[in-house]
């Protein structure tokens, strides 16, 4: 029997490794189980190369919970090792086994290696009071030996009993860690990190893992019905996602995966981190913010990669250039794959478009690569539904009446059709297009795009009457004379509290609404952004409303008010009748909603005495 320290630097290793080498504790149990899958992926490879003889057998591996004893035993069938290795490999903190394999038998399905970091194993100490390793080696004539350690640097290594080849490493749970000794807590923990080992792991007599999951196979293999099922297995109370895209690249970097592009409603709540990266079949991280465009943070799916660096923990990522290579490539795989289902399926396109414009408008305002490509696929529907136009598009169907006297593209939208609706039909009456723009990110969306198309400006349809919204009208005249306009604009500005109003007579069509509220589009824009921006934007959203009240001096109803004899009458109606503006902008609100209400019941009262209505609309 022989006995000795482990060679470490000092003597406090171990209490650094139990309580600060992972994050988290339950860590352990991916380090252990990747450890036994390497050991059984360098059977095969050796097994490959003639250097083990007879067949393999069984090389699936069993995860033992023991409640009594407070143990919990891995076993692998894999390669083993000799008395020699045992002092190698676990006597020496640091030194990396798998390493020294992908060394010396480079090329040789290197990628089924998954350890390059020798402190895995002593993840172990961070559960146990002991650490018991039985291990043979595949080697003809290789006797069993244990090693035993108490998570201090003093160990034994001794012959032992075992019949087969392969690794048992027996766990004496300590007192602070007794959760891993319940069959739920483990079952939960070998779900996160080991279900699509490509090695089967049995726990409570049952295989826990898929080796062979979607993404590790090629897509001439996969039917639609794969990719949705892979899904499932990922999101099992999820809806169907849209479409996917499968990763498969080998050069200047390796990296597989399939990612899903998932419905998303109007009142959807963002969720990101649903991206689980892995390396080599092994779950590291859901936290995928440097490999992965933000803009896609809300996909779905898998990302696998052995060239992603990783620390020691294999929790976060370092700094270097594949991941930028990643990101660039992730980004334009899906740029492309946008496109070629915008050009070969539109329609189905155009009917995805409530989830997917998500995705592609925060890819445009976020990463200008992505928008030189997503220039191409960016659709907007028409305010009607079911026309979409792309930006050139509606260029050419809107360039002709739509120009500005700046030269620039007008692009009229909305951002809500039902409370907008009688705008709409007034800048439809002057043949123009609208769009709907009513998501969530279409307010910051606007913004980016006009400082990027520099010939482009966006008006919503209510920012000014129909006649001024492209360009303002020159020589609009009401049938009114001078001095019947200036007593209309008195009376609108007296009616119209804590807002901050300008009032204009104009000469529009006598079919126009007798009021018309807008709201400037630029100001009412700044108030928008401000309601979000924190400290200094609640000052700015608390400021009035900036509104312009348009009277169409030619519509009939002035013919008859101006001639109203009661001053209260007619002090009444003109509020109605800013009241009713007010109202389709949802500017009338609280007790000037109810005021409107007792005003409205109090006149029609009136003139149902009289054998008429009068409420000005």
């Amino acid at each position: 029997m022989q006995k000795g320290s482990i060679r470490v630097q000092t003597e406090n290793i171990f209490p650094i490794i139990k309580k600060f080498l992972y994050s988290e504790h339950d860590i352990f149990i991916r380090e252990l189980v990747s450890n036994a899958v390497d050991a059984t992926q360098k059977l095969k490879t050796l097994s490959s190369l003639g250097e083990v003889k007879g067949e393999l057998g069984d090389l699936s591996i069993d995860i033992q919970l023991d409640t009594d004893k407070k143990t919990i035993t891995i076993s692998d069938k894999g390669i083993g090792m000799t008395a020699e290795e045992v002092d190698k490999y676990l006597n020496q903190v640091a030194f990396s086994g798998a390493e020294e394999f992908l060394n010396k038998y480079k090329g040789q399905n290197e990628a089924n290696i998954i350890g390059h970091f020798g402190l895995g194993f002593y993840s172990s100490f961070m559960v146990s009071e002991r650490v018991e390793v039985v291990t043979k080696s595949y080697k003809e004539d290789a006797r069993a030996v244990k090693w035993e350690c108490d998570g201090s640097p003093e160990f034994s290594l001794e012959d032992a009993d075992k019949a087969g080849r392969g690794t048992d490493i027996i766990l004496h749970i300590n007192e602070e860690s007794k959760e891993f000794l319940d069959a739920g807590r483990i079952r939960t923990v070998l779900q996160k990190f080991c279900r699509f080992l490509p090695v089967p792991i049995n726990f409570e007599g049952k295989q826990i893992n898929n080796t062979h999951p979607a993404w590790t196979k090629k897509p001439s293999e996969l039917t639609p019905q794969d990719y949705q099922d892979f899904y499932k297995e990922l999101y099992p109370f999820s809806e169907a996602p849209l479409f996917w895209i499968h990763l498969n690249v080998d050069y200047p970097f390796n990296l597989t995966g399939i990612l899903y592009f998932p419905k998303i409603k109007q009142s959807y709540e963002i969720q990101k981190d649903k991206i689980q990266l892995y390396s080599n079949q092994v779950f590291v991280t859901d936290e995928v913010k440097d490999i992965v465009p933000e803009f896609l943070m809300l996909l779905h799916g898998v990302i696998d990669s052995p060239d992603i660096p990783l620390n020691v923990s294999r929790s976060y990522l370092q700094g270097d250039p594949n991941v930028k290579k990643i990101n660039n490539h992730i980004t334009k795989k899906v740029a492309d794959k946008l496109e070629e289902i915008f050009n070969k399926e539109r329609k189905e396109f155009e009917e995805k478009w409530e989830s997917l414009g998500l995705f592609v408008k925060y890819g445009m305002m976020t990463d200008d690569k992505f928008l030189e490509k997503a220039v191409r696929f960016h659709i907007m529907e028409d305010v009607n539904g079911g026309k979409f136009y792309t930006l050139e598009e509606y260029r050419m169907a809107a360039e002709t009446l739509q120009k500005n006297k700046d030269g620039k593209l007008v692009i009229l939208y909305t951002t809500n059709p039902v409370q907008q609706d009688a705008y709409i039909r007034q800048a439809q009456a002057k043949g123009y297009i609208g769009v709907k723009m009513e998501t969530i990110v279409d307010a910051a969306f606007i913004n980016q795009m006009e400082s990027k198309w520099q010939d482009v400006h966006f008006v919503r349809v209510d920012a000014d009457i129909a006649d001024n919204l492209i360009d303002k009208a020159e020589g609009a005249n009401s049938v009114l004379n001078a001095e019947e306009e200036g007593s209309l604009k008195e009376l609108f500005q007296r009616q119209v509290p804590e807002l901050h109003v300008t009032v204009e007579v104009k000469g529009l069509s006598p079919e126009v609404p007798p009021v018309i509220a807008t709201r400037p589009e630029f100001s009412r824009r700044m108030k928008d952004m401000a309601s979000v921006s924190g400290p200094m934007g609640s000052f700015y959203a608390n400021m009035p409303d900036e509104v312009i009240l348009t009277v169409n001096g030619n519509h009939k109803i002035y013919q008859q008010l101006l001639k109203e004899e009661d001053k209260d009458k007619k002090e009444k109606l003109v509020h109605n009748l800013a009241d009713l503006a007010l109202l389709s902008q949802g500017l009338l609100k609280g007790n000037h909603l109810t005021s409107f209400i007792d005003r409205s019941v109090e006149l029609m009262s009136g003139e149902q005495q009289k054998g008429r209505i009068i409420l000005g609309a």
